[in-house]
């Protein structure tokens, strides 16, 4: 007999202070999404460094996001990762007839510094690589993308619902971007999207960082931190495994 898992196992929830209001959330149905948190995006000599954006603020964004790991993986919540790029020759990334091959800063910059070409968000490259402090373990997922939404093209929408998944914790680098642009789309999907707002960065002055908080808050989601996640979640332990009935 094959046994519904979401259905078998007892629903353990937890209340998670957030605005505009708290939010009552099945732990079974949550799970922490860390976005693009690559040497691109957060290292000095990465992309958004080298495309002239400041990344003064990834360094305290990935020690919050290595708190909030590590208390979803004890409360047995999943761990999912983006990595955000694109094949080493750059056919994913679109030619001229793609608005990414006009947008992507990245692909910007590469044009601008030629030097420059088959460094950025290559797959396989340092620049594409996750970071030193936030490396997957033993059951962590990891979502390769290739363009901001984490939605688009991917596999994110068939691993969330065969997990019976509702409830999206997103955290990483940039909100005003990759971030923001998945919890956009999730809530399309019907997915409850949470911004933990001092376990991100964005890519632009500090007013496009409230700007996306205002967004999520007011028309997307829910808008909570790394602290309150923990006292949310670090009581919760994991659900013990189901075992299926012959």
């Amino acid at each position: 007999m094959i046994v519904n898992t979401s259905d078998a196992r007892e629903q353990r929830f937890v209340t998670l202070p957030a605005r505009p209001e708290p939010l009552r959330l099945a732990v079974d149905e949550t799970a922490v999404v860390v976005v693009d948190m690559q040497n691109a995006y957060a290292s000095p000599n990465g992309y958004l460094d080298l495309a002239g954006f400041d990344i003064s603020g990834a360094k305290a964004a990935i020690a919050a996001i290595q708190d909030v790991v590590a208390v979803a993986r004890g409360a047995g919540v999943p761990v999912i990762f983006f990595q955000n790029g694109w094949d080493a020759d750059y056919v994913e990334a679109g030619g001229p007839g793609s608005p990414n091959w006009h947008k992507s800063n990245a692909l910007k910059t590469m044009r601008k510094r030629p030097e420059l070409q088959g460094r950025l968000l290559a797959k396989g490259g340092w620049d594409y690589a996750l970071v030193d402090e936030l490396q997957p373990k033993p059951g962590d997922i990891v979502v390769p993308k290739t363009r901001y939404s984490g939605f688009f093209n991917s596999q994110f929408d068939s691993i969330l619902r065969a997990r019976g998944i509702r409830n999206l914790v997103f955290c990483g680098i940039a909100t005003n971007v990759c971030v923001e642009s998945t919890l956009r789309d999730g809530f399309h999907l019907e997915y409850f999207g949470v911004m933990l707002e001092d376990a991100t960065h964005q890519a632009g002055p500090d007013y496009i960082q409230k700007a996306s908080i205002f967004n999520v808050e007011t028309f997307f989601g829910w808008v909570s931190s790394a602290s309150d996640f923990r006292r949310a979640f670090a009581q919760t332990e994991a659900a013990p495994a189901q075992e299926d009935t012959p």
